[in-house]
C-alpha cells in the first residue's frame, strides 16, 4: 500500500483496473485507492503479470503492506501464496452485456483470531503483510445468509454507498443471498415510496402508567478514511491548541452591489460573494503578517503569500481545498479556480498538494443559512474565519433606522501565534475592505 497523501496512514481499495494474468507495466494504473482525502491511482512499480490480488475492493491495508503480487507468468510464488490464505480473489472484470453469477462467499469462521503475518513479493522484494477479512455484521435483512450477516459484493456496496441506498431494502440474487450488481440496479430502477404518513403517540390519560419505550434501534458503519483523519486532526487542535474566538457584524451592501455589477457585465465570471471574500481576506492578511502564521513548536512561522483554504463539504465529511497567492490573483481568477477545485473535491479527484499547506482558512455556512457559529482551526495554521449568512436587518444609521445587508463573521485565532488585539486589528481591516472593497483597487 503506497503513501498517496502526506497524512494517508492506510488506504482503501476502491477499484482494480487489472486482474490477475494481466500484463502490467512500470507506472501503468494499477488500482484507485481511497485515502484520508481522494481517491487516488496506484501505479505499478514493475514491470510484469498481475500474479495474486491480496486485497480485494473495499478492503483496507495499512501503509507498507502488501496488496498483490507482481511477478514474472512462469515465477513459482507458492511459497509467498502459503503464508497468505486469506488472498482476496481477484475482481472479475466482464463485459456489461454479460452478467454471469458471482461465486458464493467463503464461509466466515465464528471467532478466529487475526491472521499470521505472510510474506508477499513485488518486483523481486519481500515484505510482512497482514491480512484480515473485515465482515460486518447486520441485522436480518432481505439480502442477508441464514447466519444473519449481510453478503454484499464490493461493486454493489460501492453503487449502494454512492447513491444512498439502504442495502437492508434490496433482496440478494446472488448464491447464498448475496446482494450484486444487478440487485443494486433493479433497486434504484424502483421508484420511491411515499414516506408513511408520522404518527403521534396518544397522550397518556392521568392516572394510567406511563409505557416503558424500548431504545432506538441502530446500525453501526465502517467510518470512511476521511472520516476518520477529520477525528484524528480535531484531536490534534480544539485540545492542545489554546483558541479564542473573535466575531464581528459587516454591512455587506457595497459588496452585494460590486458583485451584482460585475456579473451583469460578463455573466460568464459567475463571482460570488463567498469569493469576494477570500480576496478581501488575502487582502487583510498582506497587511497583518502575523495573523497569516503557524507555531512551529521552537518558532513561529511568517508566510510571505495568501494561501487560503477553502472549506468545501463533501460527502464523507469536509475538505479545504487551498486557493495559492490569492493576494496575487484577481476575482475573476479566484472564481474559477474555487469552482474547479470544489468540483474535483466533491468528487475525489484532488491532488495532495491541492488540500494541504494553507495559511489560512475560511469556512462558509451561510448558503445553509447558518447566522454564526465558530470554526475549529486545522494545525498547523494560527486562524480561519466562519463566515455566516448575509440578510437584512435593521441598523441604525444618523439617528434613523435602514435595512442593511448584514453578515457576521467570527475568527478563531490560536493564542500561541495570536493575540487578541492582533486579531481585532486583522478583523477591523477586513471589515473595512469589504464594506468598501473600492480599497482592493487602491
Amino acid at each position: 500500500m503506497p503513501k498517496l497523501s502526506p497524512t494517508m496512514e492506510e488506504g482503501q481499495i476502491a477499484r482494480w483496473l487489472k486482474k490477475e494474468g494481466d500484463k502490467v507495466a512500470m507506472g501503468e494504473p494499477l488500482a484507485e485507492i481511497d485515502t484520508d482525502k481522494a481517491t487516488m491511482e496506484m501505479q505499478a512499480l514493475a514491470n510484469g503479470v498481475l500474479r495474486k490480488i491480496i486485497i480485494g475492493e473495499g478492503q483496507s491495508a495499512p501503509l507498507g503492506e502488501p496488496i498483490a503480487i507482481i511477478g514474472e507468468a512462469e515465477e513459482d510464488i507458492s511459497s509467498l501464496l502459503s503464508q497468505a490464505p486469506a488472498a482476496a480473489p481477484a475482481p472479475a472484470q466482464q463485459p456489461q452485456d454479460q452478467k454471469q453469477p458471482e461465486p458464493p462467499p467463503a464461509p466466515a469462521p465464528a471467532e478466529q483470531p487475526a491472521p499470521p503475518r505472510a510474506q508477499a513479493a513485488a518486483a523481486g522484494s519481500t515484505s510482512n503483510a497482514t491480512n484480515g477479512r473485515q465482515t460486518a455484521a447486520a441485522p436480518a435483512a432481505a439480502g442477508s445468509a441464514p447466519s444473519g450477516r449481510m453478503i454484499v459484493s464490493p461493486l454493489a456496496a460501492r453503487m449502494a454507498a454512492e447513491s444512498g441506498l439502504d442495502l437492508r431494502s434490496v433482496q440478494g440474487s446472488g448464491p447464498g443471498g448475496r446482494i450484486i450488481k444487478k440487485d443494486i440496479e433493479a433497486a434504484l430502477s424502483q421508484p420511491k415510496a411515499a414516506p408513511a404518513p408520522q404518527r403521534y403517540p396518544r397522550p397518556v390519560e392521568p392516572g394510567q402508567p406511563v409505557p416503558v419505550a424500548a431504545p432506538s434501534a441502530y446500525r453501526d458503519e465502517p467510518a470512511t478514511q476521511i472520516r476518520q483523519t477529520i477525528a484524528k486532526r480535531l484531536v490534534t487542535s480544539l485540545g492542545p491548541v489554546p483558541h479564542f474566538f473573535l466575531t464581528t457584524e459587516i454591512e455587506m451592501d457595497r459588496a452585494a452591489e460590486m458583485r451584482r455589477g460585475i456579473n451583469a457585465l460578463d455573466p460568464d465570471l459567475k463571482i460570488s460573494i463567498n469569493d469576494i471574500i477570500i480576496k478581501v481576506t488575502a487582502a487583510a492578511l498582506m497587511q497583518h503578517p502575523e495573523v497569516n502564521a503557524s507555531f512551529q513548536e521552537k518558532f513561529v512561522r511568517y508566510y510571505e503569500r495568501a494561501d487560503i483554504g477553502v472549506a468545501v463539504a463533501i460527502e464523507d465529511g469536509l475538505i479545504t481545498p487551498v486557493v495559492r497567492a490569492a493576494d496575487q490573483k484577481s476575482l475573476s481568477q479566484i472564481a474559477a479556480e474555487v469552482r474547479e477545485l470544489a468540483e474535483r473535491a466533491r468528487s475525489k479527484r484532488l491532488k495532495p498538494e491541492e488540500y494541504t499547506g494553507a495559511t489560512f482558512s475560511i469556512s462558509n455556512l451561510g448558503m445553509f443559512g447558518i447566522d454564526e457559529f465558530t470554526a475549529v482551526i486545522n494545525p498547523p495554521e494560527g486562524a480561519i474565519l466562519a463566515v455566516g449568512a448575509m440578510s437584512p436587518k435593521p441598523v441604525v444609521r444618523d439617528n434613523e433606522i435602514v435595512v442593511r445587508q448584514i453578515m457576521r463573521v467570527t475568527m478563531s485565532c490560536d493564542h500561541r501565534v495570536i493575540d487578541g488585539a492582533t486579531g481585532a486589528k486583522f478583523l477591523q481591516t477586513f471589515k473595512k475592505i469589504l464594506e468598501n472593497p473600492l480599497y482592493l483597487v487602491v
